[in-house]
């Protein structure tokens, strides 16, 4: 199995209502995130790829017009607006557009990442 994955950053608010006020997730808070695409295929393509990364250019602009520098309560229209919820929205978006689409990892901070693989 062949696999491949790349990076996309973008900051945005959210805030998880959910919680507990004392929690501090519960406030209204930001990260830096970075979300992560893997690609797989048992095989090559013609040119030797699994997929030309170029070819991702499209979620790099859903993420750049639709996410960047928004409160994600509001793109996603519910506040469980979670790291995983997240992964799985990027991967359910990925897989209608790139059938390769194997998994998705979103992570929060340098020490967090939450992964959606069916």
């Amino acid at each position: 199995m062949f696999r491949i994955t790349k990076e996309f950053h973008f900051s945005a608010s959210h805030q998880l209502t959910s919680l507990p006020p004392e929690h501090q997730c519960a406030r209204l808070h930001g990260h830096n995130y970075i979300v992560e695409v893997e690609l797989s295929a048992e095989t090559l393509n013609e040119h030797g790829f699994v997929r030309d990364y170029h070819e991702l250019a499209p979620l790099k602009r859903y993420i750049d017009e639709v996410f960047d520098h928004r409160h994600l309560n509001d793109v996603l229209g519910h506040d469980r607006v979670t790291a995983e919820c997240l992964a799985q929205h990027f991967y359910v978006w990925c897989k209608a557009r790139l059938p390769e689409t194997s998994a998705v990892r979103v992570s929060e901070t340098a020490k967090t990442w939450a992964e959606y693989r069916p």
